[in-house]
């Protein structure tokens, strides 16, 4: 979760609450932890009066991170059908890597079927997507156009998925 509510732009940008409130549970943690680093004894550290409050309210505000993180999961999903087709756990990938697509091609199976990864062309701050490689055998579709992959991940999956319409459009009518 920390991938998410603090190093990915687009989860602070759309739970600004949230990603606020998981930082607070991990400086929480990290303070638990480091109280428990220093007493060295467990039965001492363990028999803190404060320690079973803090715990109990890490997790209620843990929970809450949850249960926002499930719904933003959910409307990313219904932004984006073919993400029904990934885990919660690719998907919480995929979401904290949006804004580097060359970390979520390992994801596209999951996404698209059979296509193993795009060809990207690393340019400036975003790549451009030349064309597609089919997990089934070593085919390899050039798209009629570079695409530069921009904006939120289910925006540009969905640009992708037009450039590969558009593009296998113009190679069906080029062989006619």
């Amino acid at each position: 979760m920390e991938n998410l509510f603090i190093h990915s732009e687009e989860v602070k940008k759309e739970l600004p609450t949230e990603s606020d409130r998981f930082k607070g549970i991990d400086q929480k943690v990290k303070d638990i932890l480091k109280n428990g680093h220093e007493n060295k004894l467990a039965l001492k550290f363990c028999c803190q009066d404060w320690l079973m409050p803090a715990l109990n309210d890490v997790q209620a505000q843990l929970t809450l991170c949850e249960k926002a993180l499930n719904e933003f999961m959910d409307s990313k999903r219904r932004s984006f059908p073919r993400f029904y087709f990934a885990s919660s756990a690719d998907l919480l990938d995929i979401l904290s890597n949006g804004n580097k697509p060359s970390n979520i091609m390992v994801h596209m199976p999951k996404i698209f079927q059979a296509i193993e990864t795009l060809e990207l062309k690393e340019e400036g701050v975003r790549p451009f997507a030349l064309g597609m490689h089919s997990s089934v055998g070593k085919e390899y579709v050039e798209f009629h156009e570079p695409l530069k992959l921009l904006g939120k991940v289910e925006l540009y999956l969905q640009d992708v998925i037009n450039t590969m319409k558009d593009s296998l459009k113009f190679i069906g009518g080029k062989s006619l």
